[in-house]
């Protein structure tokens, strides 16, 4: 019997002009051809002579065995899909199949190729102009394989890093408020003037383009064959197309093309791995009042971030007032125990939705129970997993600040501890017992 062979076909958007000629040559090879009903319409013009078998929607299983199985029998299997067939596309199922079947690469009986497509992401932004041109993610909306939970979970990751989203399978006609729920996610992150693009049916007879706003994507005609565009902060819609800029006019003037002062063709931005330490630094020195938290905020990174930036300050590029110093891990819970021993103290403790706890105690004194640090007082009851304890700094900011901040693995701020200043300056004992422990514990 002659060896089978699986090619796992992505023909593009549908036009033959978009489709690969390697496509095409997978088309023409094969003996049988299977796929959902729609995508064999799409190529109908090529299938004359082969044995052809339509699928339902929700037979994606159905069309991979099927596959298999005539390969087995020695033919060669095209599984078309349109767009690239590993995006959202049968290549997933089908390598399940397989290898549930025992067969491995390289298996003398079955060859398998995937034939790569361009994808409706692709063939959608290529109408609108060019939204994919700086980082960008893609999110299937269908609930029908994916918990709700998940996809809501990736559309607020993908917000707040300011991707521009493509969101596959926005709606059906079963499926009507998941494009609603995404669009207060992204709206939580993004002004609601952020360009977003419609596209249905792209490259096909049915093709239809719409360009709006977040604010109003919902209220648009939205379907199975749409693929939904949302731009990022610095997406801008021009003459009816829609750019994200790739950032070439944060290094060059965008006229001449001459470099921007402070910046160097071929090496990383002044705000670059190496170099955005000493932008923190340069904000806090303009900005003295400003906070850690006010810092974390504005560049949008952890509070360990921002330590780190100050933590590498020198004398001539100085983090305004700050002064911050590591405790070693080993003296995690000696810091601690010595803030015990400061006096007056206000212990701050802040929820990711805002809420923000200000303790204010004397004779501090938490008591260890497993991995939880409890402060019970008669009107309050305040209680810290020190297992998430993974970093420990003393910071002070001029004459007005004295504090031990704890942060987990991430570097998010869990609480900090901060010395009571009285109306002039802090009670001189206090903060001599503040700087003996930072010279016992810190490194």
């Amino acid at each position: 019997m002659s060896r089978g062979k699986i090619l796992m076909v992505g023909f593009g958007p549908g036009d033959q002009a978009n489709m690969t000629l390697r496509a095409r040559q997978a088309i023409e090879e094969s003996d049988v051809v299977i796929g959902y009903s729609t995508y064999i319409k799409l190529v109908k013009g090529m299938l004359d002579g082969k044995e052809v078998i339509k699928k339902g929607m929700t037979e994606e299983v159905d069309r991979s065995i099927e596959a298999y199985e005539h390969a087995k029998m020695g033919k060669t299997v095209a599984l078309i899909s349109s767009g690239d067939i590993g995006v959202y596309g049968m290549a997933g199922p089908t390598y399940e199949v397989l290898f549930q079947s025992g067969w491995m690469p390289g298996n003398d009986d079955i060859k398998v190729e995937v034939v790569p497509g361009v994808t409706a992401l692709s063939a959608c932004a290529s109408l609108v102009g060019a939204p994919l041109t700086h980082d960008f993610c893609s999110i299937s909306l269908s609930d029908l394989l994916t918990p709700w939970p998940t996809i809501a979970n990736r559309v607020e990751a993908a917000a707040s890093s300011d991707f521009v989203v493509a969101l596959y399978n926005p709606k059906s006609g079963r499926r009507t408020q998941q494009i609603v729920e995404a669009q207060k996610i992204l709206l939580r992150y993004r002004d609601p003037e952020t360009p977003v693009a419609i596209v249905k049916s792209a490259y096909r007879a049915l093709e239809d383009i719409q360009i709006t706003t977040l604010a109003k994507m919902a209220d648009y005609k939205i379907g199975m064959l749409t693929t939904v565009l949302v731009g990022n902060h610095t997406t801008t819609v021009n003459h009816g197309l829609m750019v994200t800029p790739r950032g070439y006019s944060n290094k060059y003037d965008a006229l001449t093309g001459d470099v921007r002062d402070g910046e160097k063709a071929g090496h990383s931005l002044s705000m670059g791995l190496d170099g955005w330490g000493a932008v923190v630094r340069e904000w806090l020195s303009e900005n003295q009042k400003a906070t850690l938290r006010a810092a974390s905020t504005y560049f949008k990174r952890p509070v360990g971030e921002i330590l780190d930036a100050i933590q590498m300050q020198t004398d001539g590029d100085r983090a305004g007032l700050f002064e911050v110093a590591m405790v070693d891990p080993a003296n995690h819970l000696k810091a601690l125990q010595s803030a015990e021993k400061w006096g007056k103290l206000r212990v701050v403790v802040r929820s990711d939705a805002g809420a923000v706890s200000e303790l204010l105690v004397e004779n501090l004194e938490f008591e260890r129970r497993g991995d939880w640090l409890n402060l019970e007082h008669d009107n309050f009851h305040l209680h810290i997993n020190w297992a998430e304890v993974a970093q420990v700094w003393f910071s002070t900011r001029g004459d007005n600040q004295r504090g031990l901040y704890f942060l987990n693995g991430y570097g998010d701020l869990l609480f900090h501890i901060l010395l009571v200043r009285g109306e002039e300056s802090f009670n001189t004992d206090c903060e001599k017992m503040f700087k003996d422990s930072w010279g016992r514990l810190a490194r």
